[in-house]
């Protein structure tokens, strides 16, 4: 654990206060105040019951009146008080609530590209959202209990004793218990258990977004039952983690109900006692009284610390997770940043490694992509194309090596420049609801209307446009407007084409798209890809054909290299893959008769 996990939790939550930190130790001051206030009518009713049974003349009306006003009194106090105090810890909640939400997204916003390929973003929005509604609760309502919880316990000690020890000592067996049991049922095992809970309430959470928005691809390829199974296995993990989580309270929570209900079980016998001994009984009874009364707040006190207690480790979880999400490994910057001037693309004996695993997802790729120059990764899935594209872009660092543009190290480059030099066109494309123009225009700003245009007509979008309601301002995922994905990948070339980068990343941008988009696609791409330094992943072999070089990559390195003709004579890997390419696209249904006549 580290040092910033050992904090005490009320620190961990002052940096998000901003200037309001003086509200959380009000708040507390002003609760144990509410909690005096409190204790101080029964006190008052004591004082009345002793002068009514123990007086053997006429009853002091005045001095009655006296001490039911001062218990009215003390009883308003206390509730003006405690209502100022949860208004000083709402108002401390709703900044702390903002606070990490800012902060959070603040930090987010700087993380690597590749921090967004490890979190998904329904587990961003379980933890950032969650955790900060979370925190709220705690500090808005458990926070204020604590004070009171402290202040109560240590006046009632006093005041058990002063009264009538014997008694006191009485109405103490049963809290003793239940202070026992509420601290077996908050130790290590139930703070294991309560992590355990949380990761699968998490997983869950994830598991719904990414299937709720996954199921028209679900829907469309048939795999509903597949899919599914991932999410179904997440909510069947969260039930068996509740219920065994109740199992575990099950006894203790009974037996504390019980314990903290007897109270007049001990006392009874001990005022018995002490009648039989030749005690005053008027006064006997006054002190009985007085115990069967405060004995219940000892139980209320109780109750409130256990479910502080579990709030807390609650609100633990919460920010412990805030902090491992944002403690993620930013990228190192040189102070003696340099500007690009060319171009260029450069690998030297990269190697890279995700992290958890031993194999090298890059082994020692070297490479140099001349400026405006096109260059082609190729190879079975998983062989590390993507990787090499994204260690390009700074996802991540290259764990050896040294990756170069324009001759400069990626690591010596302002974030903001290296952004501005580098256009992606990935395979899965992300359209943002808003109006197609602002998805346009979201890589650049002060956009001419001109170069809109011209976006438009070299990614083969006008047609798109020209169909929709309400054309370039259609807001897209809105009443049911909704493009398909061969559509969403030309808005998303337009998008490109507006931010006219020298460098240009795609990965295996038709993957998935249909023969007649595909087409259009290619087209978007040889105008977007039009003197740049262009760096490109293909899974149709066609596409590559005519680029200056293409590199076929093999479990993280470079198997061969050469143009497609330099390929195919040497009969190597390539002419294999491409083989096999000829012949499925070469497949066709055929008719009974048309195998019989062997066609």
């Amino acid at each position: 654990m580290s040092k910033k996990r050992k904090v005490n939790i009320l620190k961990r939550f002052t940096p998000y206060m901003g200037k309001k930190k003086i509200l959380l130790p009000l708040s507390l001051v002003m609760s144990g105040i509410s909690a005096v206030l409190n204790i101080l009518p029964f006190v008052f009713v004591w004082y009345i019951t002793r002068d009514i049974l123990s007086s053997t003349q006429e009853i002091d009306v005045s001095k009655i009146s006296f001490y039911a006003w001062l218990a009215f009194a003390s009883a308003l106090g206390a509730v003006v008080v405690y209502f100022c105090a949860l208004m000083s810890s709402h108002l401390a909640a709703f900044h702390v609530e903002v606070g990490m939400q800012k902060v959070g997204m603040r930090k987010i916003l700087s993380m690597p590209l590749g921090f967004f390929d490890e979190y998904s973003s329904g587990k961003i929005r379980k933890i950032v959202n969650d955790g900060a509604g979370t925190t709220h609760s705690f500090l808005a309502h458990q926070l204020p209990d604590m004070a009171g919880s402290i202040v109560s316990p240590i006046i009632l000690l006093a005041l058990i004793f002063i009264v009538e020890w014997r008694m006191g000592l009485a109405s103490l067996v049963p809290i003793v218990l239940g202070f026992v049991t509420m601290r077996f049922m908050t130790n290590s095992e139930g703070k294991k258990f309560q992590k355990m809970y949380f990761d699968s309430l998490e997983k869950m959470s994830s598991e719904s977004v990414e299937y709720i928005r996954g199921i028209p691809v679900v829907k469309t390829f048939g795999q509903t039952i597949f899919s599914f199974k991932r999410f179904y296995n997440s909510i069947i993990k969260y039930k068996d983690m509740v219920y065994a989580y109740t199992l575990l309270w099950r006894k203790p929570m009974s037996f504390y109900t019980a314990i903290m209900q007897s109270a007049a079980f001990f006392l009874i016998p001990m005022a018995t006692f002490l009648i039989g001994r030749g005690e005053n009984l008027p006064l006997v009874l006054t002190d009985f009284i007085f115990y069967i009364l405060i004995s219940p707040i000892f139980t209320m006190l109780l109750m409130k610390s256990m479910y502080f207690q579990q709030n807390t480790m609650i609100a633990e979880q919460a920010i412990d997770r805030l902090d491992n999400l944002l403690d993620y490994p930013n990228m190192s910057y040189t102070r003696n940043t340099k500007n690009i001037k060319k171009h260029t693309l450069e690998f030297k004996d990269v190697a890279f490694s995700y992290n958890g695993s031993t194999k090298r997802a890059v082994d020692k790729i070297s490479f140099k992509l001349n400026e405006g120059e096109t260059i082609a990764l190729v190879g079975a899935s998983g062989g590390g194309k993507t990787t090499i594209a994204r260690l390009a872009a700074r996802f991540w660092d290259a764990d050896e090596g040294k990756i170069l543009i324009g001759g400069v190290n990626v690591k010596d480059v302002p974030k903001e420049e290296l952004m501005d030099n580098i256009s992606f066109v990935f395979q899965s494309t992300r359209l943002f609801k808003g109006s197609l123009k602002e998805n346009i225009v979201f890589g650049k700003e002060n956009v001419r209307e001109e170069e809109i245009g011209k976006a438009i007509e070299f990614s083969q979008s006008k047609e798109i446009i020209e169909n929709l309601p309400n054309g370039i301002d259609t807001i897209i995922g809105s009443k049911g407007t909704y493009l398909s994905g061969g559509e969403q990948q030309r808005i998303a070339l337009a998008r490109a084409i507006v931010k006219d980068a020298p460098i240009v990343l795609l990965d295996e941008a038709t993957a998935f798209t249909d023969p007649e988009n595909e087409h259009l696609i290619q087209k978007a791409l040889r105008e977007l890809s039009r003197g740049k330094t262009t760096l490109m992943i293909a899974h149709r072999l066609t596409s590559v054909q005519n680029v200056d070089r293409i590199l076929v990559i093999e479990n993280g390195k470079i198997a061969e290299e050469g143009t497609h003709t330099e390929l195919l004579k040497k009969d190597g890997l390539y002419k294999t893959m491409w083989d096999e390419y000829q012949k499925s696209i070469a497949w066709k249904i055929a008719t009974k008769e048309t195998v019989n006549k062997g066609e």
